[in-house]
């Protein structure tokens, strides 16, 4: 609960920056977005100033690789999904009070006096190390930048920072055969200077503030940041060698920008200005200002201890009260991922399912990922909808608004003597909005939604115990009564679900006919205010909805098989000459048997038609001794001679392989004399 006496002034509400080379996902909007979204609603209704505080990430590497593949410039791209991303927000009743971008002048000038401030306070050091540097186009190369042979698989194009065959981690020097994405020539190392922010100046600070006063922080945020500051906090890079970015405002610092890392949280304090260009550092500079950042488990580190780090390194700046990030949300049990299009995105749900922003805000919050990565279903999402918003809060409504439309004309029916079970039901709704207020302002809102639908259950429960319709023509007032209370919850779940569904809220006040009660209302309806015609607040959806649905994703995950069975990039180019000194020719297996203690190889004897000799293959799992031998194969007879197993091998049997790993015999389609030379 908010102390009343100690509450703060203000609040300041962040989400993080989108990143601006794609649209929104339900991925995002339930670790991120939903819930700020649900907190500054809830405390806009509670009366307290507070500022939500959004933006696109516009800067960073992978948006300069998205242009340059389709050709665009990376404004264009930004420009772009900052436009479908910005619409996505306001259609799905995000209530950003600012939604801006960091391409901005004034996030430019911002971010640079920040780093200023900083490099003229003497809070960075200055390194010199060797990068790539692709000589053709006179640029360093970000990792994404270069690929080279994995030294892990050998997969050809893996990336300087990762393969994504093997999906191992990498570093640009440990590529085999490194070239330039740009040019495509080989790079060469050269000396450059960025600076770094030192890390391990703050760590003291980062384990009393974060260990010692912040121990009511969520776990899994508490534990990630426990787990970095005991491993030791290292210097961090503040600058790149880039073209695309802020400009690092020191003289000699051409062709560098502000890495976007540090760029990026700046943007919350650049929106902010250009929201409240003359108060806004009653936002961020007062210690009577609460700050909360809403983030997903990935940018934890960087908003519980970089940020904070440059913050206290400036020195004017308040601190992050809580950092209340969530896990990941899967789909359909598989995890999201932008590049196999593995997502429901915002946009496209707004346009396939119009009128349903509330059914999937209510679906990814009751699902929320807060303690656990969670999983959305389709088939999830219609039971909710069918068996909840239709079955629990919208049949409570419609019941009570019809049956006083049917007995009383639609007007407030007078209140006569209250029975205990009354009286019990209207004392829930203050003590259920209590209960509310707690898990909102401790950052459940999982279990703050649970409970707001309580209320509606206890409506439902209320009508069915007391069964007014049964009673018309015996007791008509009891009749009233019952509906007064019945329409009563009705107002106050007006009022206790705005944050979740605000879209169905304003569909309920209509009905009502009322405007926006304040929070601690107590009184809601007077006897006698006539009522708008009621009508549903959701209906039921059916299979064919949630198969077009399903189809969809089935279809996505088709095209990604067929993607993934592409063929293997062509290796790197060699002379005739290299070819001509391969002897590959056509021979036959004349006897086979598994090597002893060995899952995956077979000792073939052949007959070369120059000699008869033995060749160890890794085969055992694609052919059984008896299967190969008598058949003719292809042979690298000049193979260097290897010992495996204790057996000497000497050559090759020559295999088809697909991107499976599935492996194919290459053989004549007639027989040929042993010996025959390929060529």
């Amino acid at each position: 609960m908010i102390d009343v006496k100690n509450k703060p002034e203000r609040y300041l509400v962040t989400s993080a920056l989108p990143y601006a080379n794609g649209p929104v996902h339900i991925g995002h909007l339930a670790g991120v977005y939903i819930p700020a979204d649900i907190y500054s609603r809830y405390l806009r209704l509670r009366g307290y100033d507070v500022k939500f505080i959004g933006g696109s990430d516009e800067h960073g590497v992978p948006i300069t690789i998205k242009a340059l593949k389709s050709g665009i410039t990376p404004q264009d791209v930004v420009d772009k999904y900052h436009t479908i991303i910005k619409e996505s927000f306001e259609r799905f009743g995000i209530s950003f009070d600012i939604y801006s971008r960091t391409t901005s002048s004034i996030h430019h000038e911002t971010a640079a006096a920040f780093f200023r401030k900083l490099y003229d306070d003497g809070k960075f050091v200055e390194q010199t190390t060797e990068q790539f540097y692709d000589e053709e186009t006179g640029q360093f190369l970000a990792d994404r930048y270069i690929v080279g042979a994995c030294p892990k698989c050998g997969a050809e194009n893996a990336y300087g920072d990762q393969c994504e065959v093997c999906g191992s981690t990498l570093s640009p020097a440990e590529l085999i055969n490194p070239k330039s994405t740009i040019s495509g020539s080989v790079p060469v190392l050269k000396k450059t200077s960025h600076w770094y922010l030192p890390l391990e100046k703050y760590q003291s600070f980062l384990e009393k503030w974060i260990l010692e006063e912040h121990r009511e922080w969520k776990p899994n945020v508490y534990g990630q940041c426990k787990s970095w500051l005991d491993q030791g906090l290292q210097p961090r890079a503040v600058s790149r060698d880039l073209s695309w970015g802020v400009p690092v405002p020191v003289e000699g610092a051409e062709g560098k920008v502000l890495y976007v890392w540090f760029d990026a949280p700046i943007g919350y304090i650049s929106n902010t200005k250009e929201l409240l260009p003359d108060s806004w550092e009653l936002y961020w500079k007062s210690s009577e200002s609460k700050l909360v950042h809403f983030i997903g488990k990935d940018n934890i580190v960087f908003h519980c201890i970089v940020f904070p780090s440059m913050l206290k390194a400036h020195g004017e700046y308040i601190l992050p009260d809580n950092v209340p990030a969530n896990e990941f949300l899967n789909l359909e049990g598989e995890k999201i991922s932008t590049t196999r299009n593995w997502a429901v995105w915002l946009h496209e749900y707004l346009d396939e399912m119009p009128g349903k922003e509330d059914v999937l805000r209510y679906v990814l919050c009751a699902n929320a990922p807060e303690s656990k990565d969670n999983d959305f279903t389709w088939k999830d999402y219609q039971t909710r909808n069918n068996s909840e918003l239709v079955a629990i809060l919208g049949n409570f409504v419609n019941r009570a608004m019809t049956l006083t439309w049917k007995y009383f004309a639609g007007k407030m029916p007078a209140v006569g003597e209250l029975t205990g079970l009354d009286r019990e039901v209207l004392a829930e709704i203050p003590n259920i909005r209590k209960e509310l207020e707690n898990y909102i302002e401790t950052y459940k809102f999982r279990e703050a939604l649970k409970k707001a639908m309580d209320l509606a259950r206890l409506g439902n429960k209320y009508l069915a115990d007391t069964e007014p319709w049964k009673l018309l023509e015996s007791d008509r007032n009891r009749v009233a009564t019952v509906l007064n209370v019945s329409l009563q919850i009705c107002a106050a779940l007006s009022i206790i679900l705005e944050p979740f569904l605000p879209f169905t809220v304003i569909r309920l006040r209509k009905m009502l006919n009322i405007g926006a009660l304040k929070w601690d209302s107590e009184n809601f309806i007077e006897e006698g205010h006539q009522f708008s015609e009621p009508e549903l607040l959701f209906e039921k959806i059916d299979d064919n909805v949630i198969n077009f649905q399903t189809d969809k994703l089935a279809k996505t995950k088709t095209e990604n098989l067929i993607s993934a069975k592409k063929a293997v990039p062509q290796k790197s180019s060699v002379t005739f000459d290299d070819f001509g000194k391969m002897d590959i020719r056509t021979v036959t297996v004349v006897a086979a048997e598994r090597v002893p203690k060995t899952d995956k190889l077979l000792k073939l004897t052949i007959e070369t038609g120059i000699d008869r000799r033995t060749i160890v293959s890794g085969i055992a799992e694609y052919y059984k001794p008896e299967d190969i031998t008598g058949k003719q194969v292809t042979v690298l007879l000049n193979l260097e001679p290897r010992t495996i197993k204790g057996v000497e091998s000497q050559g090759m049997i020559l295999m088809s392989r697909d991107v499976s790993g599935k492996m194919c015999l290459l053989q004549p389609s007639e027989i040929m004399d042993n010996g025959s030379e390929i060529g």
